[in-house]
């Protein structure tokens, strides 16, 4: 799903992308009995990278309804950006995955949303932009108008759909549009 944003992104001119992960926090044991993929080789976020972006996509599993815990223990190693302001103004969106239809998608957006309104962002929500495949009732899929999504199963070996992955890189261009018109 990164991935796609990162396409969307990248297809606005002059806009690039860079994708970071969290630092990992919980034990190996842990992550073993929750299915958890295999760490991608993207480096790992500092709360002093995100000064240098001119907008956001963060991406989380979710954890019963809300962001994963590896997620709000980055975001509260935010304070003194926070308190600061370093990020008041800046475009920010969302996007998830679950292991089931119903799996708490959207509550874990809505509740992800706090996390920017404290720092002053500006959310930006996908509304129905991927189009028909939004209305699909057809075909299981994540995603809604918070924010792409994809149902990942209960062990996490789902791919994303077409569907999603065009979620994912609508949602990159939208984002990637929104932060040029800002910083202009």
């Amino acid at each position: 799903m990164a991935e796609e944003v990162k396409k969307g992104i990248e297809s606005v001119e002059g806009v690039e992308a860079v994708i970071y992960q969290v630092p990992e926090i919980l034990p190996a044991e842990v992550l073993e009995k929750m299915h958890a993929p295999a760490k991608a080789n993207y480096p790992i976020i500092t709360a002093a990278n995100l000064t240098e972006a001119d907008g956001f996509v963060f991406g989380f599993p979710t954890r019963f309804g809300m962001m994963c815990s590896q997620m709000k223990a980055f975001f509260d190693s935010t304070g003194q950006l926070w308190q600061s302001g370093a990020l008041h103004g800046k475009p920010a969106s969302l996007f998830t995955s679950s292991g089931c239809q119903g799996g708490g998608q959207e509550t874990t957006i809505m509740t992800a949303v706090s996390q920017l309104a404290h720092h002053g962002m500006i959310y930006v929500p996908t509304g129905f932009a991927a189009g028909a495949g939004m209305f699909n009732v057809e075909t299981a899929r994540g995603g809604s108008a918070w924010g792409a999504g994809t149902l990942a199963g209960p062990t996490g070996g789902r791919q994303p759909s077409e569907i999603e992955l065009t979620q994912a890189k609508v949602q990159g261009t939208l984002i990637a549009n929104v932060a040029k018109k800002l910083k202009a």
